[in-house]
This record gives structure tokens, sequence and C-alpha cells, in this order.
């Protein structure tokens, strides 16, 4: 088995990817409360949250690493409900710094430096054709962008692209 950090990383958003926005009946999908976790504090998205998640993102066998404007919040709200331990936090520069070229998402620069060449994958509903061709110009290891409905966040088809990836870019 490989070490942690021999390990393909996985960067993970949280808005899109695990808080859905909607469904296609234009319902939000809520999934039922566990009394085993934490309030809401505050934030009703949280509800939307499948506590299930944690334990299918786990068996991928990837480093797991927020890349949200959560930030630590996510090691707070959502690993708890969908039953993750606490993850390292990519923490994002001053936006204001070399924006890149036109079309470039924000995070796309940060998460490569943050990969230093080792194997990713990014999930995240933002990402566009530009940062595929960025990251392909710019990182040297195997990496997959992939995109998530945000609609519907992470369903069966993403799991298995992801699975799919990993086997053939990353054996273990």
């Amino acid at each position: 088995m490989t070490s942690a950090a021999e390990r393909p990383l996985l960067f993970l958003d949280v808005d899109g990817p695990l808080i859905p926005f909607g469904s296609p009946s234009g319902r939000p999908r809520i999934t039922a409360a566990d009394p085993s976790t934490p309030p809401d504090q505050g934030n009703p998205l949280l509800n939307r949250l499948d506590p299930g998640l944690g334990s299918r993102l786990i068996a991928l066998g990837c480093r797991l690493v927020w890349a949200t404007t959560w930030r630590e919040e996510a090691n707070e709200a959502v690993s708890p409900r969908i039953g993750l331990p606490r993850l390292p936090v990519v923490e994002w520069p001053d936006l204001c710094a070399d924006e890149g070229p036109r079309g470039l998402h924000w995070k796309t620069r940060p998460l490569v430096r943050w990969a230093g060449g080792r194997p990713f994958i990014w999930v995240d509903d933002e990402i566009s054709a530009m940062d595929r061709l960025w990251v392909d110009a710019h990182h040297p290891g195997p990496s997959l962008l992939h995109r998530v409905d945000p609609a519907e966040g992470l369903v069966e088809a993403d799991f298995s692209t992801l699975a799919d990836w990993l086997r053939a870019a990353a054996p273990r």
C-alpha cells in the first residue's frame, strides 16, 4: 500500500459538489438530519449534505484536501456531517496579485502549486476548458479536473469517473 504522501491528492470544493444547489425537479435535495451531527450553525444549506459522501470519498484512497472558500470551517461544519476526519485546507493567496490568463479559475494556480507535481484530482463545479489547458501546460504529473453538476452534487457517475481515472493514472 502507498503512503499518504504518495497517494494522489483529491482537492474538494464544498458548494456544488457536496452541497447541491437543486435537483432536476426544481426542488432542493435535502437529506434527513442525523441527531449525532452538530447543529446547522445558522446555515440551512448544510442539511443538503449527504452523510454517505465521506465514506465514498475515503474509499477512493486519495489524500483528501479542502479546496474551498469555506476554509477551516469545512472541517468544523462539513466533515462531521459526512464522516470525514479533519482535512488539510488549501489557503488561498491574495486574489489581486497576478490574475492569470482570461478564463482561468482563481483556484487553478494555487492548486497546482499545492500539488507540487503529485497526481491530483480537483472536484469543483466551476472548472472550465481554460483550467484544463493551463494544468496540462503547467503540471508535470497526472491530473483530473472533474466538473460536478452543481444542481446534483457528487453522484454515482462522478464516483465512477474518479475511480476509473485513479485506476488508470495512479494504480496502487
